[in-house]
């Protein structure tokens, strides 16, 4: 069997996600600078190749909640909400991340074919 350009679409997607968490986790964050890094990681990974498009917001909750006496936290896992859409050639990908039992899971919300 070989592997199809909604096959590609999927491994792209991961590629993806799995390069925005183990680059950008670990990250010093605090309250003013949420916002820059998340506009920061968005447009990191959106210049890779076959991003249509991608969100990403940080818990500020979750921020608060670990800053340190120096005003800041580092970025953790848990304070990533992701969503991705990835093209490859005739397929769209919506993927994300979300924290679930500890883990990064990294998913896939839908594949479909579009047209154009």
């Amino acid at each position: 069997m070989s592997v199809t350009p909604r096959d590609n679409a999927a491994f792209e997607a991961g590629i993806k996600l799995g390069a925005l968490y183990h680059q950008f986790v670990g990250s010093p964050v605090s309250l003013k600078t949420a916002d820059s890094l998340e506009k920061a990681i968005a447009e990191s990974i959106s210049v890779q190749p076959f991003v249509k498009s991608i969100s990403v917001s940080i818990d500020r909750q979750m921020i608060k909640d670990n800053l340190s006496s120096f005003g800041y936290t580092e970025l953790k896992g848990p304070m990533l909400k992701v969503d991705a859409v990835i093209k490859y050639h005739e397929y769209e990908a919506s993927v994300g991340i979300q924290f679930k039992d500890g883990y990064p899971l990294m998913f896939i919300k839908d594949i479909k074919e579009v047209k154009g």
